[in-house]
């Protein structure tokens, strides 16, 4: 282990952009619609709701370009709320990172790109348990079991190949990060465009007749109704899918160090990034509503609306391309979020707030040991099959950071007027604040009408003072 080398920028513009799309497109697109589709029961606000989440995501990404330009090092996130508040809600942020935020999200993709190898190779289904083990009985006097599948396994696999490669260095994880982004762009825009082509009339008027039409759509056909106050909560439950789908775009701060002229590239990654992948999205489930009915898209077999989308279009052959793509797309993307999430942990372990040997690079001036933590931690939530209820959980508590960390755009600038920034935040004051006020809205109607969606997150957030406090009083005692 060479404790004395440092970070090697290697990474260009390019690089870092196809790190912020590439870790933000996984297998969400492919899926959500039909849980949003339910949830609204029409084509307009279905966009309304891709187009909602795409002003939140590049409003956000525009305000941090201010604090990468600040803090153009290895965290990201995590430094920038340690400098605008203390390294206790730094700390939250990394607790909850490691435990939750990344590692499951690095789990589910793994789980998905295997439920759509399955495909191709069904013995690798989710279908085939491979062990089984009571555990307990339920509430309902139901036996419990823990089941290892093959799906499982191959996302373990899968897991442990990207953070074996990119423990090689920087250079590594870049080659596959561009080049998979890269097909997954090239390969989003030939469906679409292919969708475009093989639209059907009467399928889009019938979706658009009645476009503002807000209701759930039931899986038998039928329409329920909202109040007024209901409707809000019916978009706000809506947009945890959406929110998921574009999650991840922060990604490119954690990884800083590694970025040639950070001040500059950093944030023009993440408006260039985030707006290629925003109007892809919109775009996409513009064209799913010319090839599927409203009730064809809410009722897609196992939700998978692409697969049912391509299958219009391509006949048979449609589910291997759909397979193939979100093989590709979650290869890539699972490589973007194990390369960057342990830079996070090695700007903790300097810090004192994790592991120490996370604060070391190993002989490829990468963070060895914080890749293989991070490893150790996702394999787990592979295997416990709880990593999808955690992320519709999460979601909540990954809003609230984002807000707390544009809110600290206004408490640096008061903290560190005169401190060089190189990039101010675009639209400053107006957009900062309309971004708070609209992540404010979606956590309190979340609260009101999806609670299960809130307390866990916060629960799994909050279990870090007592942590952090542990961990202050251990270094305390070394002194």
């Amino acid at each position: 282990m060479d404790n004395n080398s440092s970070f090697k920028p290697s990474l260009r513009l390019i690089d870092a952009t196809m790190l912020v799309a590439g870790s933000m497109i996984g297998s969400g697109i492919f899926i959500v619609s039909a849980d949003i589709t339910r949830n609204v029961g029409s084509a307009g606000w279905l966009i309304f709701v891709w187009l909602i989440t795409g002003f939140m995501t590049l409003t956000a990404a525009l305000s941090y370009g201010e604090l990468s330009a600040m803090y153009p090092k290895a965290g990201g996130q995590y430094v920038y709320l340690k400098e605008a508040y203390n390294p206790l809600v730094g700390f939250l942020y990394g607790w909850s990172f490691f435990t939750v935020i990344q590692t499951a999200t690095i789990a589910a993709v793994g789980v998905a790109f295997s439920k759509f190898l399955a495909y191709l190779v069904p013995v690798v289904s989710e279908d085939n348990i491979l062990f089984k083990l009571k555990t307990g009985m339920g509430n309902a006097g139901q036996p419990q079991f823990f089941t290892l599948n093959a799906a499982q396994l191959v996302s373990i696999g899968l897991i442990v190949l990207l953070t074996f490669i990119n423990t090689r260095g920087i250079r590594s994880g870049k080659l596959i990060q561009t080049t998979f982004t890269l097909t997954k762009l090239l390969s989003l825009f030939g469906l679409i465009v292919f969708g475009f082509i093989a639209l059907d009339s009467d399928i889009w008027k019938a979706n658009w007749h009645n476009a503002w039409n807000l209701h759930s759509l039931n899986k038998d056909g039928s329409f329920s109704t909202y109040t007024t106050v209901a409707a809000l909560g019916a978009i706000a439950s809506s947009m945890v899918g959406s929110i998921f789908s574009s999650d991840s775009w922060n990604n490119v701060t954690f990884i800083a160090g590694e970025i040639k002229n950070p001040k500059r590239n950093i944030g023009l990654s993440l408006a260039l990034g985030t707006l290629i992948v925003t109007v892809i999205y919109i775009v996409t489930n513009i064209m799913y509503t010319g090839v599927l009915s409203l009730h064809d898209i809410a009722t897609a077999d196992k939700d998978r609306v692409a697969v049912t989308a391509s299958q219009q279009i391509f006949g048979h052959a449609g589910t291997l391309i759909i397979a193939l793509l979100i093989m590709v797309s979650t290869f890539g993307c699972n490589n973007g979020l194990i390369m960057a999430g342990a830079r996070v942990y090695y700007s903790m372990a300097k810090d004192k707030l994790f592991f120490n040997k996370a604060a070391t690079l190993n002989k490829n001036s990468v963070p060895g040991y914080g890749l293989w933590i991070q490893c150790i931690f996702a394999c787990l939530w592979s295997l416990s099959g709880k990593y999808g209820d955690l992320l519709d959980m999460i979601s909540f508590v990954v809003v609230v950071f984002y807000m707390l960390t544009i809110i600290g755009i206004f408490i640096l600038r008061k903290k560190h007027p005169n401190a060089e920034r190189p990039y101010k935040a675009f639209g400053y004051p107006v957009l900062p604040v309309l971004y708070v006020v609209m992540g404010l809205a979606f956590c309190i109607l979340l609260i009101k009408f999806k609670p299960n969606y809130t307390w866990p997150g916060l629960i799994i957030t909050l279990a870090g003072i007592p942590a952090y406090y542990l961990i202050m009083r251990k270094q305390t005692s070394l002194k």
